[in-house]
C-alpha cells in the first residue's frame, strides 16, 4: 500500500494546480505516477474523489470536503516538525505577510526592521495588497487587515486602533468653505479611498447611529499616500484612518472636520488560521507585533 500521507499531499496538489500533469512536473514523475497515486487513494477510501475527462477534471463534493481535512491534517503535521525542529534550532526561515498598502507602507517596515534586529535569520517576504486574502490558500503564513468585520473561521489578534476621520487642507476649505454636516458634502469636491469594504459608500457616526453616503467624488485611489497628497493640494475632501495622516496633521497641510461624525475606532488585526502548532517564526513574529504597537 502506497504511502498515505504521500498520496493525499498528491491529491491536495492535484486540486490546488488543477492537473495531474502539473503535480508530475512539480514532483518531477510521469503522469502515470499521479494517476496510481490517485488510484491508491481513492481505492483505500471506497469514494470517488475526482471526476476527469479529456479536458478537465472535476473534484467531486466528498472530495471538496476531503480536501479541506487533508490540508489541515497536513499543516499541522508541517507545523509540528517544523516547530520540533525548531525548539532545537535558532529561529529562522520564509515568513510570508499581506498587508494594507498604506498600513503596510508607512508602519510594517518599522516594525520588521525592529523584529529582524531581534531575529536577523527569519527572512521576511511582504506583499501590498488592500484586496481580501484567503489565509487559506497558504500563499500566506498571516494577514495584516484594518477592517470593522472580521473574516469567519481566522484567528485576529489586535495589534493597533486607530478613528475613521474627515479631511482637508486649509486652501481647500477657504476656497469652498467647511462642511459642517454630512449631507452639504453633496456640494463638496470628494476623493474616495477605492479599495474599502464598503465599495463607494462613506460611513459616519451620527449620533451612535451609522450613516451611510455615496460622495460625488472628482478623484479616486486605492493608495492612501496619494489622496493625502492630492487633499494637501487643495483637490478636495477626503476619509482616511488618522495613522494614515498624521504627518500631514502635524505639518499644517491638513486639517480635520466633521469631527462629531468621526466614526468608532478601526482595529487593526493580525490574522492566521487556527492551528495545532505554529511555527515557532510565525508566533514569535505575532507576539513581536502585538508589543511593538503598544509602544507606538
Amino acid at each position: 500500500m502506497m504511502n498515505t500521507f504521500k498520496t493525499m499531499q498528491v491529491f491536495c496538489r492535484i486540486v490546488e494546480l488543477g492537473s495531474f500533469a502539473a503535480v508530475a512536473r512539480e514532483r518531477q514523475v510521469s503522469a502515470m505516477m499521479i494517476s496510481k497515486y490517485m488510484r491508491s487513494l481513492e481505492d483505500s477510501l471506497g469514494i470517488s474523489l475526482i471526476n476527469r475527462n479529456t479536458r478537465q477534471l472535476y473534484v467531486t463534493e466528498l472530495g471538496q470536503d476531503y480536501y479541506q481535512k487533508c490540508k489541515r491534517l497536513l499543516e499541522d503535521l508541517n507545523d509540528l516538525e517544523s516547530s520540533m525542529s525548531e525548539s532545537r534550532q535558532k529561529i529562522s526561515g520564509i515568513l510570508k505577510i499581506n498587508a494594507p498598502i498604506d498600513f503596510g507602507g508607512l508602519y510594517m517596515v518599522a516594525a520588521i526592521d525592529a523584529f529582524q534586529k531581534k531575529y536577523p535569520d527569519v527572512h521576511v517576504l511582504m506583499t501590498l495588497n488592500n484586496g481580501f486574502v484567503n489565509l487559506r490558500d497558504s500563499q500566506f503564513d498571516l494577514a495584516i487587515v484594518v477592517t470593522d468585520t472580521l473574516d469567519e473561521g481566522v484567528v485576529a489578534r489586535r495589534i493597533a486602533q486607530t478613528p475613521l476621520c474627515t479631511y482637508a487642507a486649509p486652501s481647500y476649505l477657504a476656497e469652498y468653505g467647511e462642511p459642517k454636516t454630512i449631507a452639504s458634502l453633496k456640494q463638496h469636491r470628494c476623493l474616495h479611498y477605492s479599495d474599502t469594504p464598503h465599495k463607494d459608500a462613506w460611513i459616519f457616526n451620527d449620533d451612535g447611529k451609522s450613516v451611510e453616503i455615496k460622495p460625488q467624488w472628482v478623484f479616486a485611489s486605492n493608495n492612501g499616500g496619494v489622496l493625502c497628497q492630492a487633499a494637501s493640494l487643495g483637490m478636495g475632501v477626503m476619509r482616511s484612518p488618522a495613522l494614515s495622516v498624521r504627518d500631514y496633521l502635524q505639518s499644517g497641510e491638513l486639517v480635520e472636520i466633521l469631527e462629531p461624525y468621526r466614526v468608532s475606532d478601526l482595529s487593526i488585526y493580525v490574522t492566521y488560521l487556527q492551528r495545532n502548532y505554529y511555527p515557532i517564526k510565525m508566533s514569535c513574529f505575532i507576539d513581536f507585533l502585538v508589543d511593538y504597537f503598544v509602544d507606538e
